[in-house]
């Protein structure tokens, strides 16, 4: 699946429980959730590729804003 042009997977490992993974650059993110729904396992994942991608505009705005 992708998400704002992040491929993400998510798979159930047990009833209730979802292992996901998704690679923004070099940094590759790991982790677990528990959700009955998989489009609740799913939306979780998108908001956290969203809070990641937040997170590097940040720091990538604080970096450019050093260099002036």
């Amino acid at each position: 699946m992708i998400h704002k042009g992040i491929e993400y997977s998510v798979t159930q490992v047990m009833a209730g429980v979802w292992k996901w993974r998704f690679q923004i650059g070099n940094r590759v993110f790991t982790g677990k959730t528990e959700a009955k729904l998989d489009l609740l396992a799913i939306r979780r994942v998108q908001l956290r590729i969203d809070r990641e991608l937040k997170q590097l505009g940040r720091e990538q705005a604080r970096s450019n804003g050093d260099k002036d």
